[in-house]
């Protein structure tokens, strides 16, 4: 008899865990969900129950682990060193191509030519080394802007 019952009140469980769920809209706006209907509620549709999982989750208990062969975020966090250390460098080249371009605005012995009123002006040589020395500018702040987005993509 027990045992009959045992079965009967267990069956009923997974009976009741299936079915299946209306969602219903009431005039007010409310979303109620239910297995009946609803008085003055809209049917908005059906809810299927979840699917069993297919193998059960570990238990805390369970202390068994496979060790990775390599540490979880070993490549990242190499990535991100290897990123930063190019920040580093690209944020020296700048620095010294800044120094070298405000150093360079003297100008130095033949970049300048005598003019008829007795003055001088500087003369193409000049333009030609800023020129040069604002392009070392320019490419190592692209560099170091390549530089700090490689790093933000590693983060």
């Amino acid at each position: 008899m027990r045992f009959s019952a045992f079965v009967l009140l267990f069956g009923l469980a997974g009976a009741v865990a299936a079915q299946t769920v209306y969602r219903y809209v009431t005039p007010d706006g409310r979303t109620i969900f239910s297995d009946q209907p609803v008085p003055g509620a809209k049917l908005q549709g059906t809810v299927a129950p979840p699917a069993p999982p297919s193998t059960p989750p570990p238990s805390s208990s369970d202390t068994r682990r496979t060790a990775p062969a390599e540490p979880p975020g070993e490549a990242r966090v190499q990535r991100l060193r290897d990123a930063t250390a190019e920040v580093e460098a690209a944020t020296q080249d700048l620095a010294q191509a800044r120094l070298r371009l405000d150093a360079g605005k003297e100008p130095l012995p033949g970049e300048r030519t005598g003019t008829a009123g007795g003055g001088s002006r500087l003369n193409d040589e000049y333009w030609a080394r800023q020129a040069v020395n604002e392009e070392a500018v320019r490419r190592a702040q692209a560099r170091l802007d390549a530089a700090v987005a490689a790093r933000n993509a590693a983060l």
